[in-house]
């Protein structure tokens, strides 16, 4: 291309636009042909994975800011041309992040996505503090961006208080897709699951992550052709421990507390799975499981629930 971008292989065939992500800001986004598109659900391991790959561009297990170093195309919070001066400006391979699905982001040669998956249920329960703990003028904000866009034009709906019933909205939709059936848990799991068997995309589960870090490591290091030195894997190993992250949550989150109360610490909360065994009422989590199987193939939901040492490789998987 005249203007040094990758060629495009698939445009976006779906425009999201909820009341945080618009994929619009994708439009005007020049991509590179080394770039890494970090993308999934949030509250799903999204800066856990800038992390890691963040230390493997760098070639250092030193704290970085993860936002200032990783460009957000699609999130409303900030101005398209501050993202993209950044974006332009950075010499290193770039690692992008998007919360949105894979029909919603052009595919370019060359560029590689990670997509890191978790538990409907686990990535419900940590959504839930992450919009509890917003600080009031993140509140206000998002307000001014619904109240001035003709899709919604009104202010966001009051979060609820309590986990459960922010389980049974998350559920319902309401409190998972913020105004955008493209922006929810299912539509983004589905999407990446039937992109699985393309050669730049890698799926990884939060679960795998959790059990054998180091495993998950070397192979998101292998699928983008980054050599590390053997002397520096033990070190990032441990650099990307949730309690190494929570400990350098100021240094890899120093702009945090413009959005959460408590800052990068309220962030990076608690890193666990299986909250909601004690919060949700049965007949809430009987409704996630039946929206499962209508939703999900059982290969799709078995991975979902459970990661690839459990369910095996998502490429291997027939439906």
């Amino acid at each position: 291309m005249a203007d040094g971008s990758p060629r495009l292989l698939q445009a976006a065939t779906r425009h999201v636009r909820s009341r945080i992500f618009d994929s619009a800001g994708w439009d005007e986004f020049l991509q590179r042909p080394d770039d890494i598109i970090i993308s999934t659900y949030p509250k799903c391991g999204t800066t856990w994975m800038q992390r890691i790959v963040g230390m493997m561009i760098f070639q250092s297990a030193a704290p970085f800011a993860v936002q200032d170093s990783s460009p957000w195309p699609d999130f409303l919070f900030i101005p398209r041309e501050a993202t993209a001066a950044m974006a332009a400006a950075q010499t290193h391979r770039r690692f992008v992040k998007s919360h949105l699905p894979y029909d919603a982001i052009p595919v370019h040669e060359g560029v590689k996505f990670i997509h890191v998956a978790r538990d409907g249920r686990d990535a419900a329960m940590s959504f839930f503090n992450h919009k509890l703990n917003y600080t009031p003028e993140t509140l206000a904000h998002m307000d001014q961006l619904s109240l001035q866009h003709p899709k919604f034009g009104d202010r966001n709906p009051p979060i609820p208080t309590d986990p459960a019933d922010h389980f049974r909205g998350w559920v319902a939709g309401y409190e998972d897709d913020l105004g955008d059936p493209g922006a929810s848990f299912f539509h983004l799991e589905k999407s990446f699951w039937a992109a699985r068997h393309e050669p730049g995309v890698l799926l990884v589960h939060y679960n795998d992550l959790k059990a054998d870090r180091e495993g998950e490591m070397r192979r998101i290091a292998g699928f983008l052709d980054i050599a590390v030195p053997d002397a520096l894997w033990p070190q990032i190993v441990a650099a990307a421990g949730f309690d190494a992250m929570k400990s350098n949550a100021d240094a890899l989150m120093p702009k945090a507390g413009n959005i959460w109360k408590g800052g990068g610490k309220t962030f990076l909360h608690k890193g666990t799975n299986g909250r909601w065994r004690d919060v949700c009422a049965a007949e809430d989590l009987a409704s996630y499981e039946a929206k499962v199987a209508r939703e999900f193939t059982p290969a799709l939901a078995n991975w979902v629930a459970n990661g690839r040492i459990v369910a095996g490789d998502p490429r291997d998987a027939s439906d």
